[in-house]
């Protein structure tokens, strides 16, 4: 009998294949980075190539550590980053231009063009999302419009759109042989033309964009099999893929939110803060994201909230990668804790425009209220505070929007081993933040969405009795303290706005 389960994690900075076993302990994983190509300002984009070719490395690498071949693993699971996209040619695999990431920022105009007029009204009740650059829709129908020859093959059937959730699994099934093409709710659900009522793709929506439907994937739930790996792939022999999960979704997942009310924060390239909502669409007046949280199987789909923030992790990486004042992500923590505290410095990353709550595509970062007496150690810890007064914002339209009653915060992705960081956002929010034993929960879900497929875990209670915590940061910050740093925060916000013509 399999003794284990694998994730496919493909992100946005890197591409990682994790082995879990059935007490949802990590047994081995291999990582690698792909590259950030910015052919321009707000440009931002990804060689799907290279993401295929990451891929097979680090499922063979992971693999080889375990000890174990493909006959090891009961099922695996993809997890990927979303609304970035890929539309590539059914009969060859070859994409027709570079992968588009979710932080490009050249549909604004598209995206501005809708509220300017009914559609963008339609786009959020049916989709359950604002009109913004952020969503795939926009980007395939610039890839339609400026790459040569995808219209005429779109029409012809021959080019197909996906996520990247979408472009692996078409490669583990075969390809241009027979390849998959399919996505899950979750991916839909943050393109911009999905009916989240229906779950399936709206011919409206369609229209508004001008999408072909015959480039759109079958939309399937995030937990059920849903064909076989190919013999002559990665793994070596056929393996389930069973589960397919954005990789927020997964997180919350991961961390176990089964329950109305749950919410969970992920620290990656940027934030995304996601509140279970149970089968009930909440609608959002205060900015966040009305979405999928996950559908196992035939069950109920479950919705939920979200807060998605364009740049938190990456605003680490900007210091280390354009500025250069720290040589590793890690050395943010150090250099920030050698001043006691930001000097009177904010600093708002707004590079992609901000996203949840504010959902300005017109604003850009800003570093302000500099003097003398500053140094790279108060942009540090300024960069540090900036992720967590961003995840504030969210919470309190959270808590405006479904009477949220946050007693904890579970955390969990990359940023959370930063200690410093840890402590500022329990300091902001005046609650305790919870980081569990696996911290990487945006492959452990999509391991236990999965697992809950083919029978190797029998329940979500299963899964909830796997959740410990391995560290927890208390609130020693006073009240006073707390509204000070954010009015400072919130002025910091506005010097952002009406810096880039959008009209």
């Amino acid at each position: 009998m399999a003794k284990y389960v694998g994730a496919i994690d493909q992100g946005t900075t890197s591409t990682r294949f994790m082995i879990f076993d059935h007490d949802g302990h990590e047994v081995a994983r291999h990582q690698l980075e792909h590259e950030q190509i910015m052919p321009q300002a707000g440009w931002v984009e990804h060689d799907p190539h290279e993401i295929w070719e990451t891929t097979q490395d680090v499922v063979e690498a992971a693999l080889g550590r375990a000890g174990i071949t493909f006959d090891g693993l009961a099922a695996i699971g993809i997890t990927n980053q979303r609304e970035t996209t890929v539309v590539w040619d059914r009969r060859t695999g070859e994409p027709y231009y570079n992968a588009i990431v979710w932080q490009d920022t050249r549909t604004d105009k598209i995206a501005a063009a809708l509220d300017k007029d009914d559609r963008g009204t339609l786009i959020r009740e049916r989709a359950g999302l604002p009109p913004a650059p952020y969503f795939s829709a926009g980007k395939i129908q610039w890839i339609l419009e400026n790459v040569d020859g995808v219209r005429a093959d779109a029409e012809a059937g021959h080019a197909i759109f996906g996520n990247t959730d979408s472009w692996l699994i078409w490669w583990l099934t075969g390809g241009p042989d027979g390849g998959l093409h399919m996505t899950d709710v979750t991916n839909a659900s943050r393109t911009m033309l999905m009916d989240l009522e229906t779950l399936a793709w709206d011919d409206e929506l369609l229209a508004i964009f001008d999408v072909p439907r015959s480039m759109l994937p079958e939309i399937r739930s995030s937990s059920e099999v849903y064909a076989h790996t190919v013999a002559d792939g990665p793994f070596g022999g056929e393996v389930a893929i069973a589960s397919d999960l954005g990789d927020q979704h997964a997180a919350l997942v991961g961390q176990v939110c089964f329950e109305p009310g749950d919410l969970k924060n992920t620290y990656g390239t940027g934030n995304f803060l996601v509140l279970n909502t149970g089968t009930e669409i909440v609608r959002s007046n205060n900015g966040l994201i009305t979405t999928l949280a996950y559908r196992f199987g035939d069950a109920a789909p479950v919705y939920a909230l979200e807060g998605s923030i364009a740049v938190t992790g990456s605003a680490i990486q900007w210091l280390r990668d354009q500025l250069g004042i720290i040589k590793a992500a890690a050395d943010s923590e150090s250099l920030a804790s050698s001043v006691d505290d930001n000097g009177g410095v904010c600093f708002v990353p707004a590079f992609s425009g901000l996203f949840a709550p504010h959902w300005r595509s017109d604003a850009r970062g800003v570093i302000v209220g500099l003097s003398r007496y500053n140094t790279v150690a108060h942009i540090a810890r300024a960069a540090l505070e900036a992720i967590c007064y961003q995840s504030k914002d969210v919470i309190e339209a959270m808590i405006a929007d479904a009477d949220l009653d946050l007693q904890t915060l579970r955390v969990d992705g990359g940023v959370t081993a930063n200690e410093l960081c840890m402590q500022i956002q329990a300091d902001v929010l005046g609650v305790p933040v919870s980081r569990p034993v696996v911290a990487e929960t945006t492959a452990l879900g999509a391991a236990y969405a999965a697992g809950l497929a083919v029978g190797f875990w029998a329940s979500t209670d299963e899964l909830v009795a796997n959740w410990k915590e391995s560290a927890r940061w208390e609130p020693v910050s006073t009240a006073e303290q707390r509204d000070q740093g954010h009015a400072q925060w919130k002025k910091a916000v506005e010097r952002t706005f009406d810096w880039i013509d959008v009209d």
